[in-house]
Formats: C-alpha cells, structure tokens, sequence
C-alpha cells in the first residue's frame, strides 16, 4: 500500500512529505471559492515528487458551473488525478445522486486525459449512494485501519484517520502503477 495525505487551505503551504507516495489538494468548492494555499501546496507536491490529485467540495446546483469551476483552477497535467469532494456542507445539505454523478460526468467530459475519482465516507456509500458510480475509482473514508474500509466495492484510495491530518493509503502494488493509473486516463 502507499502512503499519501489530503490538505487544503487548514494546513501549511509546505509540508511533511516523507514517506508519501500521493497528496490530494483541495482546489475548489462550490462555484467561487479557489483554496488561497493552492499553488504553493502544489509546488511541494511536485517538487517531492508524489503523484498529485485536486479534489473539489460539491454543493447542489449548478454542476455545470462547478465543474468549469474546478478545471479553471486545479493544474492541467497529464497523471493528475482529479476528485470530488460529495459529503454534507456546512449548511447541512448535499448533492443528489444525479448531480454527483452529473459532476463526475463533466469534469471528465472537460479533462478526459485526467482520472476522475469519488471521495465519500462510508456512510454516503452504503446509505446515500444509490447509484454506485464513482467515476475512475472510489476515494473512500472509513476510519478503520489502513488499507481496511469497510466496505465490499473496488476502491483505489483509503482515508483512515483525520489525526492529525487527513491520511490515506492507495490500493497499488507501487508507485510505478499508480503513476501509470493516473496517467491512463
């Protein structure tokens, strides 16, 4: 399994990389706001050489708009791995199966030389979730041990803990076919 973690604008513009294979940065949400540390969180990514993904909060509404949102500001580089955020908002709603899966659709219809992933917690997969469509891959958070979600679906990318940051572990035999993945698209 490899190691990686998630950051957005909550954490420093460098950080700790050693040992990582992966980062997902938060890039957007909803259809104005742009994470501030994007561009400095990217170049630590690069320049440690880890694969990087770009993820995006989804609100309901306006997929469309989100969607040319969320390219217009995360990098445009083949290997890339780009993902959608689809969990409750701050306001206590989220979006629908069919706008979820209308997200996932456009982002991919607008990058179709990137990989194009669902992140949800296990309980939007098992009880939220009907239509089982995670695009390129399932980002999964289950905080359970790593490498171990709780669940019977094919996934690519575990979230096992948010202490004291958001790690993840990926289901590749090494980063030579995570690369590989990523840049298949």
């Amino acid at each position: 399994m490899l190691r990686g973690i998630d950051v957005s604008s909550y954490q420093p513009s460098s950080y700790d990389t050693d040992g990582l294979s992966f980062v997902f940065i938060k890039a957007t949400e909803g259809r104005s706001y742009t994470n501030p540390k994007l561009s400095a969180q990217t170049r630590t990514a690069r320049e440690a050489g880890l694969v990087v993904g770009f993820y995006h909060f989804l609100w309901p509404g306006d997929l469309t708009a989100q969607a040319k949102h969320f390219v217009s500001r995360a990098p445009e580089k083949r290997g890339d791995v780009l993902a959608v955020d689809w969990e409750t908002t701050g306001e206590g709603t989220h979006a629908s199966n069919a706008e979820k899966d209308r997200f996932l659709r456009k982002v991919k219809e607008l990058r179709p030389d990137n990989r194009v992933v669902l992140y949800c917690n296990r309980n939007f997969w098992l009880n939220v979730d009907t239509t089982s469509y995670a695009g390129d891959g399932l980002w999964i958070a289950d905080y359970v041990t790593a490498g171990r979600p709780r669940i019977k679906a094919k996934w690519r990318f575990h979230q096992y803990t948010d202490d004291p940051l958001d790690r993840n572990v990926a289901d590749f035999s090494g980063e030579a076919a995570l690369r590989e993945w990523a840049g298949g698209a």
